[in-house]
């Protein structure tokens, strides 16, 4: 059994959260909460309350064990991109963009292929 938590809208780039998310993926979901918790970065923080809340939905909804979960899936999607303009030298302005972020995971009580402790 299977079940998976989306956080849509995330204000962190993709390109930033993908480090931190590439280090979860696969492992057992007691592994990939430890190294979010010793991870120091905004995108561990987001990840980890993903994580958390697709852990919940495992136990509470399917009835699964806690430490038989493994992180089978988990990506993360570009959001919509907000657009600010900041005055720049000599008169102009520049445009910045703050980009979103959609983060996927889900966890599953099967050992898939390429699962690591």
């Amino acid at each position: 059994m299977e079940t998976y938590a989306i956080h849509k809208g995330a204000m962190i780039a993709p390109r930033k959260a993908r480090m931190t998310l590439d280090l979860i993926r696969g492992k057992k979901v007691t592994v990939a909460r430890s190294i979010l918790l010793t991870t120091n970065t905004k995108g561990s923080r987001l990840i980890s309350k993903v994580l958390e809340s697709a852990v919940a939905n495992a136990v509470n909804n399917l009835n699964l064990k806690e430490e038989d979960l493994y992180v089978t899936e988990a990506y993360i999607n570009e959001g919509t991109t907000l657009k600010r303009s900041k005055i720049a030298s000599r008169g102009s302005v520049d445009r910045r963009d703050k980009r979103t972020s959609h983060i996927y995971i889900k966890v599953s009580d099967k050992d898939k292929k390429g699962a690591t402790e």
